[in-house]
Formats: structure tokens, sequence, C-alpha cells
């Protein structure tokens, strides 16, 4: 159950790096073929037209919380169910009758949308055909025809990234971009340049990586629009982004709102019998208050965690006795 409100928005990285999702507002029925270093994908759609960029919602919105559950050290499930209207607010949609129409209508575009691809995640090389979720349900209704909950099955290409890890964390005003093509270009942004100072790529790969149908010159001037909003209002999330003429070229330049960081020490449930060791070290106190700041401490994974805990219950009575 999808319980975290203040999840923070993730995607996974293989999707961010090929462009499995549609840019068309309207109905994208076309097969899409895309090679790039080795990768092949073929997405093909359903009746009801590809998935779109903005359906990628519902995928983030999950993958969002079950990242954070993971880091919270909580299992979690290929299944998932979340009531519609926190899902809207999350991802800054409409909470009105047609917002949920909307959701109904993205989640069977994504379970109609079939990828086969060699795409490697979580260690394991896939060549078959899956959608980007298996099922969805909607549990309950309300009289009115709104969602009330929605359940929805990962599919396995999808689950892998998560239990792997293989997703980067998304700027919040992410979801306040309305235009597909500039969410589009900020995923690539935040996959390429990262926590670097620039990212550069040529006009054509652009366009390729972002699965615009349009002709180079429409591109350009989709792209030049972008460039001329965001450098009037510095409305692109992380990246600032520019374009040179002269070469061709897009160059995206680090905001500084995206920094290297190191991943968050994390240490497994401690075995039951140290609490009692603990409690003869720190007599007096709450062993479980001593765990969550020794947890909130951590430098590092200790390769030893009963030890290490123990260590650091020592040093909270020492620290204590000397201020004494």
């Amino acid at each position: 159950m999808c319980d975290i409100f203040d999840a923070v928005p993730k995607a996974d990285m293989a999707s961010m790096e090929h462009p499995i999702f549609s840019l068309s507002t309207k109905p994208d029925t076309r097969v899409r073929e895309y090679e790039h270093n080795g990768i092949k994908i073929a997405i093909k759609p359903s009746v009801d037209g590809l998935a779109t960029v903005h359906d990628r919602d519902v995928l983030i919105y999950c993958i969002s919380q079950l990242m954070t559950a993971l880091n919270e050290g909580r299992e979690v499930s290929q299944v998932v169910r979340f009531r519609a209207f926190d899902m809207l607010v999350a991802t800054n949609r409409n909470t009105a009758g047609s917002g949920y129409s909307q959701l109904k209508a993205a989640l069977e575009r994504l379970a109609g949308t079939r990828i086969s691809t060699n795409i490697v995640t979580g260690g394991k090389e896939i060549f078959r055909t899956f959608g980007l979720i298996e099922s969805a349900e909607v549990v309950r209704e309300t009289r009115d025809g709104r969602m009330q909950e929605v359940e929805i099955k990962l599919s396995d290409w999808v689950f892998n990234a998560i239990r792997s890890k293989e997703v980067l964390t998304l700027h919040r005003d992410y979801f306040r971009l309305r235009k597909p093509l500039e969410r589009r270009i900020y995923e690539l942004a935040r996959k390429h340049c990262g926590a670097q100072k620039e990212w550069r790529i040529s006009l054509a790969l652009l366009q390729k990586k972002c699965g615009s149908n349009s002709t180079p010159r429409e591109f350009r001037r989709l792209v030049m629009n972008i460039v001329r909003e965001d450098r009037e209002h510095d409305h692109m999330p992380d990246y600032a982004i520019s374009y040179d003429e002269q070469e061709d070229m897009v160059t995206f330049s680090n905001r500084q709102g995206v920094k290297m960081v190191l991943p968050p020490a994390v240490a497994p449930h401690l075995d039951p019998d140290v609490y009692e060791t603990a409690r003869m070290l720190a007599p007096g106190f709450d062993v479980y208050y001593l765990e969550r700041e020794w947890r909130s401490w951590l430098p590092e994974t200790p390769r030893n965690p009963e030890a290490a805990f123990l260590g650091f219950c020592r040093k909270w009575v020492q620290n204590r006795k000397n201020t004494v």
C-alpha cells in the first residue's frame, strides 16, 4: 500500500535513457523502433496508442513509493495499491472528474504498450516482450465514478530496476512541466549530465533520444522555444539549457541543484539479543532511541552492525559522563 506522502520523485534509469514514451498528446499508434550503442528497442502500441510521457507519472509515483519503503528497510511487492487522489496530488494533476478519467486512460495505455528489448536491468539481460505494467484494477470506486483505490502490478523489468536501485531522483518541479518535450529533455539531462558541470549533445542525437517524430526543422524550432523560455524564466529544473546554432549543439548546465551525494548508510535489523547487552551498557537509556540515533549518525554501512551499535552505546554513555 502506497502510504508515504513525501516520497521523493524517482524514475528508472533505463526509460530515462531511451525513448520509451510517446511525446504526442494525441493517440500515437505507430510502432517505434530505436537502436543506439547496441541497445535495440521496439515499442508497440495497443489500439489506445502508446503510453505517453504524462502516463509515466503513474510509474514515477509507484517507483518513488517503493524506493522510499526500501530505504526504510520495509518489504516491497510487485503489486502496489494507492489512493488515486494521493497520486494525482503528488504529480500535480487535476483532481476533478477529468483527472480520474485521464488516470484510467493512462493505465490502459501503460498496460497495452508492449516493449521488446535487450536492455539490462538488475544484472539481467531481458530478451522478451513485456508491458510497462502487467495489470491494473480499480479496487474501489465512488458512486460518481471517481476512483478511490487503484491496484497495479508492475512489470518484471520495472521491478528489477527498483530492487537493483537503478533509479534517479527527479526535481519536484518536473511535474510542473506541461510540455512533453520539456519533460523528456529534462529526463535526458538528469540521466546524462547528472552532477557534472555541463553536458553537450548534438541536436540530431537529442531528437533521436527524445523519440520525436517531428522534422529536424520543426524539432529545432521546438527546442529553441524551450531555450528561449528557460533563458527568460529559468523554468527548467536543475539544468539551464542553451543552443549553439553554428555547431548545432545543445548544452545543459548544472544549476548546482544536483550534487554528487554518497548513498545513505543502511544497517540491517539488529539481532534481538543485542538489545539486552545495550541495556547493560547504557542503563537508564531507551535502547530503541539510541538505535534511532545510531542509524541517523552512521557514516557508512557497518560490517558488523551489532558490534557497531554496542560501540555507539558505550560512546554515548561515556560522552554523557564527560559532560556531567
